[in-house]
Protein backbone atom coordinates (compact mmCIF):
# COMPACT_ATOMS: atom_id res chain seq x y z
CA UNK A 1 0.00 0.00 0.00
CA UNK A 2 2.54 2.04 0.52
CA UNK A 3 3.74 4.38 -2.70
CA UNK A 4 6.60 6.42 -2.93
CA UNK A 5 5.48 9.46 -4.05
CA UNK A 6 7.74 12.44 -5.86
CA UNK A 7 8.28 15.68 -4.56
CA UNK A 8 6.05 18.47 -6.55
CA UNK A 9 5.56 21.99 -7.64
CA UNK A 10 2.85 22.89 -4.17
CA UNK A 11 2.00 20.80 -1.66
CA UNK A 12 -0.33 22.19 0.59
CA UNK A 13 -0.87 20.44 4.04
CA UNK A 14 -4.39 20.16 5.58
CA UNK A 15 -6.48 17.64 7.88
CA UNK A 16 -7.76 14.63 6.26
CA UNK A 17 -11.03 14.78 6.64
CA UNK A 18 -12.11 11.89 4.27
CA UNK A 19 -10.73 8.95 2.84
CA UNK A 20 -9.19 8.58 -0.67
CA UNK A 21 -7.84 10.10 -3.64
CA UNK A 22 -9.33 12.17 -6.00
CA UNK A 23 -7.41 13.62 -9.15
CA UNK A 24 -9.13 16.29 -11.40
CA UNK A 25 -9.11 20.02 -12.54
CA UNK A 26 -10.05 22.62 -9.98
CA UNK A 27 -13.70 24.42 -9.63
CA UNK A 28 -13.39 26.98 -7.33
CA UNK A 29 -16.79 27.50 -5.74
CA UNK A 30 -16.77 30.99 -4.96
CA UNK A 31 -18.87 33.41 -2.65
CA UNK A 32 -21.31 36.13 -4.16
CA UNK A 33 -20.35 39.75 -3.82
CA UNK A 34 -23.13 40.84 -1.44
CA UNK A 35 -22.28 44.56 -0.85
CA UNK A 36 -25.27 45.63 2.16
CA UNK A 37 -25.58 49.55 1.96
CA UNK A 38 -27.30 51.58 4.53
CA UNK A 39 -30.91 53.16 2.73
CA UNK A 40 -33.73 55.24 4.51
CA UNK A 41 -36.95 53.94 3.50
CA UNK A 42 -39.96 55.65 2.69
CA UNK A 43 -42.63 52.48 2.79
CA UNK A 44 -42.07 50.88 5.74
CA UNK A 45 -45.32 47.95 4.63
CA UNK A 46 -43.15 47.44 1.33
CA UNK A 47 -39.68 46.72 2.90
CA UNK A 48 -41.73 44.81 5.14
CA UNK A 49 -43.13 42.45 2.54
CA UNK A 50 -39.78 42.28 0.48
CA UNK A 51 -38.21 40.69 3.28
CA UNK A 52 -40.83 38.62 4.09
CA UNK A 53 -40.88 37.13 0.53
CA UNK A 54 -36.78 37.15 0.72
CA UNK A 55 -37.36 34.39 3.69
CA UNK A 56 -40.28 32.71 2.00
CA UNK A 57 -38.46 31.93 -0.80
CA UNK A 58 -35.32 31.03 1.01
CA UNK A 59 -37.64 28.69 2.59
CA UNK A 60 -38.83 27.10 -0.18
CA UNK A 61 -35.10 26.43 -1.65
CA UNK A 62 -34.09 24.86 1.52
CA UNK A 63 -37.13 22.46 1.85
CA UNK A 64 -35.74 21.18 -1.65
CA UNK A 65 -32.31 20.68 -0.60
CA UNK A 66 -33.46 19.30 2.14
CA UNK A 67 -35.69 16.59 0.55
CA UNK A 68 -32.52 16.38 -1.56
CA UNK A 69 -30.18 15.63 1.86
CA UNK A 70 -32.75 13.18 3.06
CA UNK A 71 -32.60 11.18 -0.64
CA UNK A 72 -28.89 11.67 -0.97
CA UNK A 73 -27.52 11.24 2.69
CA UNK A 74 -30.48 9.90 4.99
CA UNK A 75 -32.89 11.69 7.62
CA UNK A 76 -29.68 13.28 9.98
CA UNK A 77 -28.00 14.71 7.43
CA UNK A 78 -31.18 16.19 6.08
CA UNK A 79 -31.92 17.22 9.84
CA UNK A 80 -28.98 20.30 9.22
CA UNK A 81 -31.54 22.24 6.71
CA UNK A 82 -34.30 21.26 9.28
CA UNK A 83 -32.29 23.41 11.48
CA UNK A 84 -31.72 26.26 9.07
CA UNK A 85 -35.33 26.44 8.68
CA UNK A 86 -36.15 26.57 12.20
CA UNK A 87 -33.63 29.82 12.19
CA UNK A 88 -35.59 31.23 9.44
CA UNK A 89 -38.75 30.79 11.60
CA UNK A 90 -37.22 31.86 14.21
CA UNK A 91 -38.67 35.37 15.85
CA UNK A 92 -35.61 35.90 18.29
CA UNK A 93 -33.88 36.81 14.59
CA UNK A 94 -36.84 37.65 13.02
CA UNK A 95 -38.32 40.28 15.26
CA UNK A 96 -35.29 42.22 15.51
CA UNK A 97 -34.88 42.41 11.91
CA UNK A 98 -38.33 43.64 11.54
CA UNK A 99 -38.14 46.09 14.25
CA UNK A 100 -34.83 47.77 13.02
CA UNK A 101 -36.89 48.29 9.39
CA UNK A 102 -39.80 49.99 11.09
CA UNK A 103 -38.19 52.01 14.10
CA UNK A 104 -35.08 52.99 12.25
CA UNK A 105 -36.21 53.40 8.59
CA UNK A 106 -33.82 51.14 6.94
CA UNK A 107 -33.61 48.76 3.90
CA UNK A 108 -34.18 45.11 4.70
CA UNK A 109 -30.83 43.52 3.58
CA UNK A 110 -29.00 46.24 5.79
CA UNK A 111 -31.78 45.58 8.79
CA UNK A 112 -30.76 41.68 8.41
CA UNK A 113 -26.68 42.21 7.89
CA UNK A 114 -26.74 44.04 11.22
CA UNK A 115 -29.14 41.68 13.24
CA UNK A 116 -26.77 38.54 11.92
CA UNK A 117 -23.81 39.54 12.56
CA UNK A 118 -24.91 40.39 16.33
CA UNK A 119 -25.82 37.08 16.77
CA UNK A 120 -22.79 35.67 14.64
CA UNK A 121 -19.82 37.63 16.59
CA UNK A 122 -21.76 36.15 19.57
CA UNK A 123 -21.91 32.53 18.92
CA UNK A 124 -18.53 32.80 17.90
CA UNK A 125 -17.05 34.19 20.88
CA UNK A 126 -18.48 31.33 23.40
CA UNK A 127 -15.49 28.53 21.86
CA UNK A 128 -17.67 25.44 21.87
CA UNK A 129 -18.60 23.47 18.52
CA UNK A 130 -22.13 23.84 19.08
CA UNK A 131 -22.57 27.30 19.39
CA UNK A 132 -19.76 27.79 16.29
CA UNK A 133 -22.11 25.56 14.07
CA UNK A 134 -24.82 27.65 14.46
CA UNK A 135 -23.09 30.90 13.80
CA UNK A 136 -21.88 28.70 10.71
CA UNK A 137 -25.58 28.08 9.91
CA UNK A 138 -26.60 31.72 10.59
CA UNK A 139 -24.49 32.86 7.74
CA UNK A 140 -25.72 30.04 5.32
CA UNK A 141 -29.23 31.00 5.69
CA UNK A 142 -28.71 34.76 6.11
CA UNK A 143 -26.53 34.78 2.87
CA UNK A 144 -29.55 33.05 1.18
CA UNK A 145 -31.76 35.35 1.96
CA UNK A 146 -29.86 38.70 1.45
CA UNK A 147 -28.87 36.63 -1.86
CA UNK A 148 -32.72 37.09 -2.74
CA UNK A 149 -32.94 41.21 -1.30
CA UNK A 150 -29.68 42.11 -3.53
CA UNK A 151 -30.83 39.89 -6.79
CA UNK A 152 -27.91 37.73 -6.63
CA UNK A 153 -27.65 34.37 -7.69
CA UNK A 154 -25.87 32.19 -5.42
CA UNK A 155 -23.96 29.63 -7.71
CA UNK A 156 -25.03 26.41 -6.70
CA UNK A 157 -22.43 23.12 -6.79
CA UNK A 158 -25.72 20.88 -7.94
CA UNK A 159 -24.92 22.60 -11.43
CA UNK A 160 -21.28 21.10 -11.88
CA UNK A 161 -21.33 18.81 -14.94
CA UNK A 162 -18.09 18.13 -15.49
CA UNK A 163 -15.34 15.93 -13.10
CA UNK A 164 -14.12 18.41 -10.32
CA UNK A 165 -12.13 18.94 -7.26
CA UNK A 166 -14.17 21.81 -5.17
CA UNK A 167 -11.95 24.92 -3.41
CA UNK A 168 -13.47 27.08 -1.23
CA UNK A 169 -12.74 28.92 1.71
CA UNK A 170 -15.24 27.10 3.60
CA UNK A 171 -18.43 24.74 2.31
CA UNK A 172 -21.21 25.46 3.88
CA UNK A 173 -23.80 22.41 4.69
CA UNK A 174 -26.23 23.36 2.12
CA UNK A 175 -23.18 23.47 -0.63
CA UNK A 176 -22.01 20.06 0.36
CA UNK A 177 -25.91 18.67 0.07
CA UNK A 178 -26.03 19.79 -2.91
CA UNK A 179 -22.57 17.79 -4.80
CA UNK A 180 -23.55 15.80 -7.31
CA UNK A 181 -21.05 12.37 -6.17
CA UNK A 182 -20.88 11.60 -10.62
CA UNK A 183 -18.76 15.13 -10.78
CA UNK A 184 -17.78 16.53 -7.68
CA UNK A 185 -14.57 13.72 -6.96
CA UNK A 186 -13.16 15.70 -4.08
CA UNK A 187 -13.22 18.92 -2.32
CA UNK A 188 -10.68 21.34 0.06
CA UNK A 189 -11.12 24.19 1.95
CA UNK A 190 -9.28 26.79 3.55
CA UNK A 191 -11.12 26.12 7.27
CA UNK A 192 -13.27 23.50 9.22
CA UNK A 193 -12.27 20.58 10.73
CA UNK A 194 -13.11 16.95 10.98
CA UNK A 195 -15.89 17.33 13.13
CA UNK A 196 -17.68 20.38 11.25
CA UNK A 197 -20.65 19.15 9.12
CA UNK A 198 -18.82 19.53 5.64
CA UNK A 199 -16.46 16.99 6.78
CA UNK A 200 -18.99 14.31 8.33
CA UNK A 201 -20.89 15.30 5.07
CA UNK A 202 -18.15 14.19 2.56
CA UNK A 203 -17.71 11.28 4.65
CA UNK A 204 -20.98 9.75 4.50
CA UNK A 205 -20.63 10.50 0.42
CA UNK A 206 -17.29 9.08 0.64
CA UNK A 207 -16.00 12.04 -1.45
CA UNK A 208 -12.07 12.52 -0.43
CA UNK A 209 -12.03 15.39 1.57
CA UNK A 210 -8.85 17.64 2.89
CA UNK A 211 -9.91 20.76 5.09
CA UNK A 212 -8.53 23.41 6.98
CA UNK A 213 -5.61 23.82 4.68
CA UNK A 214 -5.24 28.29 5.33
CA UNK A 215 -4.30 28.30 1.51
CA UNK A 216 -6.10 26.97 -1.41
CA UNK A 217 -8.20 29.86 -2.10
CA UNK A 218 -5.17 31.92 -2.36
CA UNK A 219 -2.90 29.62 -4.27
CA UNK A 220 -5.14 27.55 -6.31
CA UNK A 221 -7.01 28.74 -9.81
CA UNK A 222 -10.03 27.32 -11.55
CA UNK A 223 -9.34 24.77 -14.12
CA UNK A 224 -5.29 23.51 -12.50
CA UNK A 225 -5.08 20.05 -11.91
CA UNK A 226 -5.26 18.97 -8.64
CA UNK A 227 -5.23 15.99 -6.80
CA UNK A 228 -6.49 15.97 -2.74
CA UNK A 229 -4.89 13.14 -0.95
CA UNK A 230 -7.63 12.29 2.04
CA UNK A 231 -5.28 9.43 3.44
CA UNK A 232 -2.96 12.25 4.49
CA UNK A 233 -4.46 15.51 4.13
CA UNK A 234 -2.42 16.42 1.81
CA UNK A 235 -3.11 19.01 -1.63
CA UNK A 236 -1.16 18.87 -4.54
CA UNK A 237 -1.31 21.81 -7.13
CA UNK A 238 -0.46 21.27 -10.58
CA UNK A 239 1.34 18.09 -9.99
CA UNK A 240 3.66 16.94 -12.85
CA UNK A 241 2.67 13.70 -15.02
CA UNK A 242 5.26 11.32 -12.76
CA UNK A 243 3.37 12.81 -9.83
CA UNK A 244 -0.25 12.20 -11.14
CA UNK A 245 1.12 8.64 -12.14
CA UNK A 246 1.86 7.73 -8.82
CA UNK A 247 -1.33 9.19 -6.88
CA UNK A 248 -3.04 6.66 -9.79
CA UNK A 249 -1.17 4.00 -8.32
CA UNK A 250 -1.69 5.19 -4.64
CA UNK A 251 -5.23 5.18 -5.65
CA UNK A 252 -5.88 1.84 -7.26
CA UNK A 253 -4.04 0.46 -4.22
CA UNK A 254 -6.04 1.89 -1.77
CA UNK A 255 -9.32 0.50 -3.79
CA UNK A 256 -7.76 -2.90 -3.96
CA UNK A 257 -7.19 -2.40 0.07
CA UNK A 258 -11.13 -1.24 0.51
CA UNK A 259 -11.77 -4.56 -1.82
CA UNK A 260 -9.50 -6.87 0.79
CA UNK A 261 -11.72 -4.86 3.45
CA UNK A 262 -14.72 -5.73 2.02
CA UNK A 263 -13.92 -9.32 1.85
CA UNK A 264 -14.23 -9.25 6.13
CA UNK A 265 -17.53 -7.99 5.98
CA UNK A 266 -18.99 -11.39 7.71
CA UNK A 267 -16.13 -12.00 9.87
CA UNK A 268 -15.92 -12.08 13.52
CA UNK A 269 -13.21 -9.44 14.75
CA UNK A 270 -10.51 -11.50 16.18
CA UNK A 271 -6.67 -10.42 16.82
CA UNK A 272 -3.52 -12.53 15.62
CA UNK A 273 -3.66 -14.75 18.77
CA UNK A 274 -6.91 -15.40 19.20
CA UNK A 275 -8.79 -12.25 21.12
CA UNK A 276 -12.03 -11.75 20.26
CA UNK A 277 -13.78 -7.99 20.47
CA UNK A 278 -16.83 -6.65 19.85
CA UNK A 279 -16.74 -3.50 16.54
CA UNK A 280 -20.13 -1.85 16.58
CA UNK A 281 -21.39 1.39 14.98
CA UNK A 282 -22.17 4.78 16.22
CA UNK A 283 -25.18 5.85 14.44
CA UNK A 284 -28.11 8.68 14.70
CA UNK A 285 -31.31 7.75 13.48
CA UNK A 286 -32.46 4.16 12.13
CA UNK A 287 -31.65 4.87 7.98
CA UNK A 288 -28.06 4.65 9.41
CA UNK A 289 -28.49 0.55 10.42
CA UNK A 290 -28.58 0.07 6.71
CA UNK A 291 -24.67 1.13 6.62
CA UNK A 292 -24.16 -0.82 10.00
CA UNK A 293 -25.02 -4.23 7.90
CA UNK A 294 -23.27 -2.96 5.26
CA UNK A 295 -20.17 -2.57 6.56
CA UNK A 296 -20.18 -5.79 9.14
CA UNK A 297 -20.84 -3.85 12.15
CA UNK A 298 -22.02 -6.34 15.23
CA UNK A 299 -23.92 -3.91 16.71
CA UNK A 300 -25.05 -0.21 17.55
CA UNK A 301 -22.58 0.62 20.34
CA UNK A 302 -24.17 4.27 20.40
CA UNK A 303 -27.55 5.09 18.86
CA UNK A 304 -27.68 9.33 19.35
CA UNK A 305 -31.45 9.47 20.50
CA UNK A 306 -31.27 13.65 19.98
CA UNK A 307 -31.38 13.47 16.41
CA UNK A 308 -35.41 12.62 17.39
CA UNK A 309 -35.37 16.01 19.33
CA UNK A 310 -33.77 18.22 16.85
CA UNK A 311 -35.14 19.96 14.05
CA UNK A 312 -38.52 20.27 15.07
CA UNK A 313 -40.62 22.70 17.39
CA UNK A 314 -42.05 20.61 20.24
CA UNK A 315 -40.84 17.10 21.87
CA UNK A 316 -41.63 13.85 20.14
CA UNK A 317 -44.40 11.78 21.35
CA UNK A 318 -43.93 8.38 23.22
CA UNK A 319 -45.30 6.88 20.05
CA UNK A 320 -42.55 8.41 17.61
CA UNK A 321 -40.00 7.68 19.93
CA UNK A 322 -41.09 3.90 19.89
CA UNK A 323 -41.30 3.44 16.72
CA UNK A 324 -38.09 4.77 15.92
CA UNK A 325 -36.20 2.65 18.98
CA UNK A 326 -38.24 -0.63 17.60
CA UNK A 327 -37.47 0.06 13.94
CA UNK A 328 -33.28 0.18 15.31
CA UNK A 329 -33.81 -2.90 17.08
CA UNK A 330 -35.64 -5.02 14.55
CA UNK A 331 -33.17 -3.79 11.44
CA UNK A 332 -30.19 -5.00 13.98
CA UNK A 333 -31.90 -8.36 14.03
CA UNK A 334 -30.47 -9.34 17.80
CA UNK A 335 -27.52 -8.17 17.63
CA UNK A 336 -26.84 -5.58 20.93
CA UNK A 337 -28.05 -2.10 20.42
CA UNK A 338 -26.41 0.73 23.60
CA UNK A 339 -29.01 3.82 23.38
CA UNK A 340 -28.00 6.96 24.76
CA UNK A 341 -30.44 8.19 26.64
CA UNK A 342 -31.25 12.03 25.80
CA UNK A 343 -27.74 14.19 25.65
CA UNK A 344 -28.85 17.25 24.97
CA UNK A 345 -28.84 20.65 26.36
CA UNK A 346 -25.89 22.91 27.23
CA UNK A 347 -23.90 21.95 23.34
CA UNK A 348 -26.99 21.12 22.04
CA UNK A 349 -30.05 23.16 22.06
CA UNK A 350 -33.57 22.79 21.76
CA UNK A 351 -35.39 26.43 20.62
CA UNK A 352 -38.47 24.33 22.01
CA UNK A 353 -37.53 23.94 25.36
CA UNK A 354 -36.36 27.40 25.78
CA UNK A 355 -33.03 26.70 28.52
CA UNK A 356 -31.29 29.11 29.94
CA UNK A 357 -28.34 31.08 28.45
CA UNK A 358 -24.97 29.94 29.97
CA UNK A 359 -21.74 30.99 30.00
CA UNK A 360 -19.93 27.54 29.85
CA UNK A 361 -22.66 25.20 28.31
CA UNK A 362 -20.16 22.21 28.12
CA UNK A 363 -19.93 21.76 31.98
CA UNK A 364 -23.41 23.30 32.26
CA UNK A 365 -27.41 21.56 32.83
CA UNK A 366 -27.05 19.13 29.71
CA UNK A 367 -27.92 15.08 29.41
CA UNK A 368 -28.49 13.35 32.54
CA UNK A 369 -28.20 16.76 34.70
CA UNK A 370 -31.16 17.98 32.13
CA UNK A 371 -33.42 14.49 32.62
CA UNK A 372 -33.42 14.36 35.95
CA UNK A 373 -34.80 18.08 36.73
CA UNK A 374 -37.64 17.60 33.18
CA UNK A 375 -38.62 14.46 34.36
CA UNK A 376 -41.63 14.14 32.48
CA UNK A 377 -39.77 14.21 29.38
CA UNK A 378 -37.08 11.63 30.31
CA UNK A 379 -39.97 9.18 31.51
CA UNK A 380 -41.40 9.27 28.02
CA UNK A 381 -38.26 8.57 26.40
CA UNK A 382 -38.07 5.69 28.95
CA UNK A 383 -41.49 3.93 28.50
CA UNK A 384 -40.81 4.28 24.61
CA UNK A 385 -37.45 2.34 25.11
CA UNK A 386 -38.62 -0.41 27.49
CA UNK A 387 -41.81 -0.65 25.27
CA UNK A 388 -39.66 -1.24 22.35
CA UNK A 389 -37.04 -3.62 24.44
CA UNK A 390 -38.79 -6.59 23.01
CA UNK A 391 -37.96 -6.14 19.59
CA UNK A 392 -34.17 -6.81 19.75
CA UNK A 393 -31.59 -6.45 21.84
CA UNK A 394 -31.71 -3.54 23.97
CA UNK A 395 -29.06 -1.97 26.40
CA UNK A 396 -29.66 1.36 28.02
CA UNK A 397 -26.49 4.18 28.72
CA UNK A 398 -26.99 7.33 30.86
CA UNK A 399 -24.59 10.09 29.55
CA UNK A 400 -22.84 12.62 31.68
CA UNK A 401 -22.82 10.79 34.71
CA UNK A 402 -20.66 12.33 37.23
CA UNK A 403 -21.40 10.99 40.81
CA UNK A 404 -23.07 7.91 41.62
CA UNK A 405 -26.21 9.46 43.07
CA UNK A 406 -27.12 10.28 39.34
CA UNK A 407 -26.88 6.76 38.21
CA UNK A 408 -28.68 5.51 41.14
CA UNK A 409 -31.81 8.07 40.52
CA UNK A 410 -31.67 7.64 36.92
CA UNK A 411 -31.82 3.41 37.08
CA UNK A 412 -34.22 4.13 39.97
CA UNK A 413 -36.55 6.09 37.44
CA UNK A 414 -36.05 3.40 34.56
CA UNK A 415 -36.98 0.74 37.38
CA UNK A 416 -40.33 2.76 37.90
CA UNK A 417 -41.54 2.98 34.31
CA UNK A 418 -40.52 -0.57 34.28
CA UNK A 419 -43.00 -1.52 36.60
CA UNK A 420 -45.82 0.72 35.55
CA UNK A 421 -45.93 -0.42 31.79
CA UNK A 422 -46.09 -3.89 33.59
CA UNK A 423 -49.00 -3.33 35.41
CA UNK A 424 -50.44 -1.88 32.48
CA UNK A 425 -50.06 -5.17 30.67
CA UNK A 426 -47.63 -3.94 28.63
CA UNK A 427 -44.29 -6.69 27.74
CA UNK A 428 -41.00 -5.40 28.54
CA UNK A 429 -37.71 -7.69 28.06
CA UNK A 430 -36.36 -9.08 30.98
CA UNK A 431 -32.21 -8.36 31.82
CA UNK A 432 -32.24 -5.15 29.83
CA UNK A 433 -28.52 -4.38 30.91
CA UNK A 434 -28.03 -0.80 32.06
CA UNK A 435 -24.88 0.84 32.08
CA UNK A 436 -23.27 4.51 31.73
CA UNK A 437 -20.90 6.48 29.68
CA UNK A 438 -17.83 7.54 31.54
CA UNK A 439 -16.82 11.31 29.77
CA UNK A 440 -16.30 13.05 33.27
CA UNK A 441 -12.80 12.65 35.01
CA UNK A 442 -14.31 11.68 38.38
CA UNK A 443 -16.21 8.73 36.85
CA UNK A 444 -13.35 7.28 35.43
CA UNK A 445 -11.19 8.15 39.15
CA UNK A 446 -13.98 6.02 41.02
CA UNK A 447 -14.84 3.45 38.15
CA UNK A 448 -14.86 0.44 40.67
CA UNK A 449 -17.41 1.85 42.87
CA UNK A 450 -19.60 2.11 39.94
CA UNK A 451 -18.91 -0.95 38.68
CA UNK A 452 -20.35 -2.62 41.03
CA UNK A 453 -23.62 -0.81 40.40
CA UNK A 454 -23.36 -0.76 36.14
CA UNK A 455 -23.83 -3.85 33.80
CA UNK A 456 -21.39 -2.12 31.22
CA UNK A 457 -18.97 1.30 30.31
CA UNK A 458 -18.96 3.01 27.42
CA UNK A 459 -15.91 5.69 27.31
CA UNK A 460 -16.84 8.54 25.67
CA UNK A 461 -13.50 9.98 24.95
CA UNK A 462 -14.41 13.00 22.83
CA UNK A 463 -15.58 14.69 26.15
CA UNK A 464 -13.54 12.73 28.71
CA UNK A 465 -9.98 13.99 26.41
CA UNK A 466 -11.35 17.97 26.90
CA UNK A 467 -12.40 17.53 30.53
CA UNK A 468 -9.19 15.82 31.51
CA UNK A 469 -6.96 18.11 29.91
CA UNK A 470 -9.20 21.20 30.31
CA UNK A 471 -8.74 21.71 26.30
CA UNK A 472 -11.81 23.25 24.15
CA UNK A 473 -11.24 20.95 21.38
CA UNK A 474 -12.92 23.53 19.23
CA UNK A 475 -10.86 26.31 20.05
CA UNK A 476 -7.56 26.73 17.57
CA UNK A 477 -4.95 28.11 20.17
CA UNK A 478 -5.25 25.22 22.31
CA UNK A 479 -6.12 22.70 19.91
CA UNK A 480 -2.51 21.09 20.56
CA UNK A 481 -4.05 19.82 24.32
CA UNK A 482 -6.25 17.36 22.76
CA UNK A 483 -4.58 14.18 23.08
CA UNK A 484 -6.24 11.24 22.64
CA UNK A 485 -2.80 9.53 23.63
CA UNK A 486 -1.97 11.72 26.18
CA UNK A 487 -0.45 9.15 29.15
CA UNK A 488 -3.28 10.67 31.65
CA UNK A 489 -5.68 9.01 29.04
CA UNK A 490 -4.45 6.16 28.46
CA UNK A 491 -4.18 5.58 32.53
CA UNK A 492 -8.11 6.74 33.13
CA UNK A 493 -9.45 4.69 30.01
CA UNK A 494 -6.95 1.84 31.63
CA UNK A 495 -8.34 2.10 35.67
CA UNK A 496 -12.04 1.80 34.06
CA UNK A 497 -11.39 -0.88 31.89
CA UNK A 498 -9.72 -3.04 34.98
CA UNK A 499 -12.64 -1.88 37.43
CA UNK A 500 -15.25 -2.90 35.06
CA UNK A 501 -13.15 -6.32 34.75
CA UNK A 502 -12.88 -7.11 37.93
CA UNK A 503 -16.56 -7.06 38.91
CA UNK A 504 -17.17 -9.34 35.63
CA UNK A 505 -18.42 -6.11 33.53
CA UNK A 506 -17.81 -4.89 29.76
CA UNK A 507 -16.38 -1.98 28.64
CA UNK A 508 -16.98 -0.19 25.17
CA UNK A 509 -15.73 3.12 23.82
CA UNK A 510 -17.76 5.46 21.30
CA UNK A 511 -15.63 8.23 20.90
CA UNK A 512 -14.24 9.22 17.93
CA UNK A 513 -10.42 7.19 19.32
CA UNK A 514 -12.33 3.80 19.07
CA UNK A 515 -11.55 3.83 15.41
CA UNK A 516 -8.26 5.60 15.24
CA UNK A 517 -5.44 3.35 14.35
CA UNK A 518 -2.80 4.76 16.67
CA UNK A 519 -4.97 3.75 19.25
CA UNK A 520 -6.63 0.79 18.49
CA UNK A 521 -3.37 -1.42 19.48
CA UNK A 522 -3.39 0.46 22.68
CA UNK A 523 -6.99 -0.02 23.53
CA UNK A 524 -6.63 -3.93 22.44
CA UNK A 525 -3.76 -4.51 24.88
CA UNK A 526 -5.59 -2.36 27.71
CA UNK A 527 -8.39 -4.92 27.26
CA UNK A 528 -11.32 -3.19 25.71
CA UNK A 529 -14.28 -5.12 24.67
CA UNK A 530 -15.93 -3.66 22.56
CA UNK A 531 -15.22 -0.21 19.79
CA UNK A 532 -17.99 1.45 18.42
CA UNK A 533 -17.06 3.90 15.65
CA UNK A 534 -18.51 5.51 12.29
CA UNK A 535 -19.36 2.59 10.10
CA UNK A 536 -17.42 3.15 7.18
CA UNK A 537 -14.71 2.81 9.84
CA UNK A 538 -15.00 -0.97 10.54
CA UNK A 539 -13.97 -3.07 7.68
CA UNK A 540 -10.44 -1.08 8.26
CA UNK A 541 -10.56 -1.27 11.43
CA UNK A 542 -11.43 -5.23 11.81
CA UNK A 543 -8.50 -5.78 9.00
CA UNK A 544 -5.46 -3.81 12.09
CA UNK A 545 -6.86 -5.84 14.77
CA UNK A 546 -6.76 -9.59 12.45
CA UNK A 547 -3.08 -8.53 12.11
CA UNK A 548 -2.26 -7.79 16.27
CA UNK A 549 -1.09 -9.84 18.80
CA UNK A 550 -2.53 -8.84 21.76
CA UNK A 551 -0.47 -10.51 23.74
CA UNK A 552 2.55 -8.93 22.27
CA UNK A 553 1.77 -5.56 22.34
CA UNK A 554 0.42 -6.55 26.19
CA UNK A 555 4.44 -7.16 27.08
CA UNK A 556 4.99 -3.53 26.43
CA UNK A 557 1.90 -1.91 27.99
CA UNK A 558 3.72 -0.91 31.35
CA UNK A 559 5.89 1.03 29.59
CA UNK A 560 3.54 2.40 27.44
CA UNK A 561 1.61 3.82 30.57
CA UNK A 562 4.87 5.56 32.30
CA UNK A 563 5.79 7.31 29.16
CA UNK A 564 5.82 10.86 29.55
CA UNK A 565 4.10 12.45 26.71
CA UNK A 566 1.86 11.89 23.44
CA UNK A 567 4.63 12.32 21.34
CA UNK A 568 6.62 9.15 22.56
CA UNK A 569 3.23 6.80 23.22
CA UNK A 570 2.77 7.30 19.21
CA UNK A 571 6.58 7.23 18.28
CA UNK A 572 6.26 3.64 20.27
CA UNK A 573 3.02 2.73 18.51
CA UNK A 574 4.42 3.41 14.81
CA UNK A 575 7.65 1.48 15.46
Amino acid sequence: MMINIIEVTKTIQGIAASEGIAIAKAFRLENPELTVKKKSIADIEQELLRFDEAVAQSKVELEAIKEHARKELGDDKAEIFAAHLLVLSDPELIHPVKDKIKNEQVNAEFALNEVTTMFVTMFESMDNEYMKERAADIRDVTKRVLSHLLGVTISSPSMISEEVIIIAEDLTPSDTAQLNRKFVKGFTTDIGGRTSHSAIMARSMEIPAVVGTKLVTADIESDVLVIVDGLDGKVIVNPSADVVKAYEEKKAAYEVQKAEWAKLVNESTVSADGHYVELAANIGTPEDVKSVLENGGEGVGLYRTEFLYMGRDQLPTEEEQFEAYKTVLERMEGKPVVVRTLDIGGDKELPYLDLPKEMNPFLGFRAIRLCLEMQDMFRTQLRALLSASVYGNLKIMFPMIATLDEFRQAKAILMEEKEKLQHEGVAVAENIEVGMMVEIPSSAVIADLFAKEVDFFSIGTNDLIQYTLAADRMNERVSYLYQPYNPAILRLIDMVIQAAHKEGKWVGMCGEMAGDEIAIPLLLALGLDEFSMSATSILKARSQIRHLSKADIEQHLETILSMSTTEEVVSFVKN
